[in-house]
């Protein structure tokens, strides 16, 4: 009896042994965490605790002169963190945001999808005026706060294809980048696309404690875990706003559009398309309104013409072939070939000249059997072997020009336009072609396309004699950072520059000949070559096109500008382009008359609005 006593007492203290061991581990684990565990420490603290996203101000843009073309205006997000959304009147909310009870539930629906943990925002881009009289009742609403950024504003309405727009990121933004989180915003075209990296800085964190009434008490740790914002690259484009808002001004009530570069360095001086549109229009909560008005305008606002419209470049290409066909030795400065006006074959002739120009006369008077003469002398060029080969060569001349392929620089969405091959021939003819065939080359029709930024860029290459610098926008960034080097490298395209001032020459005498055909649009003052076209329209009236430089001694400016059926390259295009030189060079212009002509007029395109 005494022996089993003694061995319950045994295992009693045994027992009790065990229990004070794991009460003694309990207690070490408990100050651990307590005392030493911060991590735990600070999750307990998650539900007093907001971490707020401090958004960066987007960087600047200005044009070449320094001239503000985009800055920011601060607005506020109305955040919200589901997890924390209890207890609250939600039709006294919804009437202080102005939403409806369903819009209410199927935005909290959103939120809890994408997280109940982490806040998105709930209503964006709430007023300054609104912001304040939301803010003072908003801890009566636990799990809703709100988070300043900023929204871009345009003083001028001007380039707005140039500068594009930002809108909130979408799934594959953010599957792309991990910088985005869901409620940012992100640059959806333009130059805000282009370089939104550079633009958008980097975000900074605040973490701040708030009470049981969702009001804030300060900054948790005294700020320790916090981190500030760095703001965006100011950028500098080549763009001259006062150059820009003059060409949109006399584009009006014109479908088309105008590119100017400065040939030295190959920055867009220029870059109108029309019609156009407000780019304050795209900004704020009623950018998806406004982007599905202009979306469905019929007049098409938000197609960019000058690189997304492709025409023929009809007489403007002559300037080309001419090039070519002098680089390639198929024909010298004083080569002539006979012109029988309208009996000529199969090549007319519009004009009224000598029935046998050299190439100056063929440039001044648009001698269309001259220029056909000289592509067909270019392609059956015996030292060539064949016509195929021969034309093998004119292809790559015209590529090396900067024509039938994307200059891929700062330019998004930019269109190849078409340089017909050797193998789209063999295609189309079953392989039996010849230069009679394919004759309309030769006057800049047929099959091929250009686009108004590739037409400057010929423009730049004659004004340059012989190079061009790949058209782009940026002129600097605001941190000196260096341009890219793709953009400031010399393009040779392989014709000659004495071969070019020949072309100059028969290009001064455009405005400047006894039968130039742009000598109404001669520039008081200021030496200028140009080159009329009038492009065939299968779908309506001709295109009124002009390719120009000046001064011609030493260009600093070359530019294209495309009329839709505006008829004649003579009857828009030429005068709107000398305008643009006299201001742009100048700095004012003293043709009133013109001006006004051009600014005031408008083309009927019999174009039919919605209802």
């Amino acid at each position: 009896m005494k022996q089993s006593n003694k061995s319950y007492v045994k295992r009693q203290y045994i027992i009790i042994g065990i229990f004070a061991v794991v009460g003694i581990i309990y207690l070490i684990r408990l100050f651990s965490l307590q005392v030493f565990d911060r991590e735990l420490k600070q999750n307990a603290y998650n539900n007093v605790l907001r971490y707020v996203t401090q958004y960066p101000a987007r960087g600047k843009v200005f044009d070449r002169n320094g001239k503000l073309l985009v800055y920011n205006e601060a607005v506020y997000d109305l955040m919200v963190v589901p997890s924390e959304v209890r207890d609250m009147d939600t039709a006294e909310f919804c009437r202080l945001v102005n939403i409806s009870h369903e819009t209410f539930k199927e935005r909290l629906s959103k939120a809890r999808k994408y997280s109940r943990i982490k806040a998105s925002v709930f209503v964006g881009q709430i007023s300054k005026e609104d912001y304040a009289h939301i803010a003072e009742v908003l801890y009566r609403f636990p799990g809703f706060y709100f988070q300043t950024r900023t929204l871009r504003h345009y003083p001028q309405a001007i380039a707005a294809h140039t500068l594009g727009d930002i809108g909130e990121v979408n799934k594959e933004e953010m599957a792309a980048d991990s910088y985005y989180k869901m409620g940012d915003y992100i640059g959806k075209s333009g130059i805000e696309r282009f370089y939104e990296k550079e633009l958008r800085g980097k975000k900074g964190l605040k973490v701040v404690m708030v009470d049981v009434h969702n009001k804030e008490k300060g900054s948790y740790l005294d700020g320790a875990l916090d981190s500030l914002p760095v703001p965006g690259k100011d950028i500098y484009l080549g763009l001259d706003a006062d150059l820009q808002a003059y060409g949109e001004q006399l584009m009006h009530g014109k479908i088309g559009s105008i590119v100017a570069i400065e040939p030295k360095t190959g920055q867009i001086l220029a870059f109108v398309t029309s019609p156009s549109y407000d780019p304050n229009l795209l900004v704020g909560r009623v950018r998806g309104e406004n982007y599905t008005m202009l979306l469905n305008d019929p007049e098409k606002p938000l197609l960019n013409r000058a690189i997304s419209g492709t025409y023929p470049p009809g007489s403007t290409f002559k300037m080309v072939n001419g090039m070519i066909a002098l680089q390639s030795g198929s024909i010298t400065p004083a080569t002539q070939f006979h012109c029988n006006g309208q009996a000529s074959t199969p090549i007319k002739c519009t004009h009224s000249h000598g029935s046998s120009p050299d190439l100056a006369n063929a440039i001044e008077n648009s001698c269309n059997p001259y220029f056909y003469e000289a592509f067909k002398t270019t392609i059956n060029n015996p030292k060539f072997g064949s016509i195929k080969k021969g034309f093998e060569y004119w292809c790559q001349m015209a590529h090396n020009l900067g024509l039938g392929h994307r200059f891929d620089t700062d330019i998004p969405y930019e269109s190849t336009g078409n340089i017909p091959t050797v193998e789209d021939y063999d295609k189309m003819y079953r392989g039996s072609w010849n230069s009679v065939t394919i004759r309309s080359l030769g006057i800049g029709q047929g099959e091929i396309l250009v686009t108004p930024l590739q037409l400057a860029n010929i423009a730049a290459v004659v004004a340059n004699e012989g190079y061009y610098y790949p058209p782009h926008f940026i002129r600097a960034f605001g941190d000196s950072t260096a341009v890219p080097e793709k953009m400031t490298t010399r393009i040779e395209t392989g014709i000659e520059a004495r071969h070019c001032k020949v072309i100059k020459a028969g290009m001064r005498s455009v405005f400047e000949g006894g039968h130039g055909t742009a000598r109404g649009s001669k520039i008081p003052g200021i030496s200028a070559g140009g080159k009329t076209g009038t492009a065939q329209n299968p779908h309506g009236d001709n295109h009124s096109i002009f390719i120009a430089f000046a001064p011609v001694e030493d260009p600093q400016i070359a530019l294209a500008i495309v009329i839709e059926n505006g008829g004649y390259g003579s009857t828009w295009a030429a005068p709107i382009a000398s305008l643009m030189m006299e201001k742009y060079i100048k700095g004012y212009t003293e043709r009133p008359a013109v001006e006004e002509r051009m600014m005031n007029g408008t083309i009927n395109y019999n174009i039919k609005k919605k209802k």
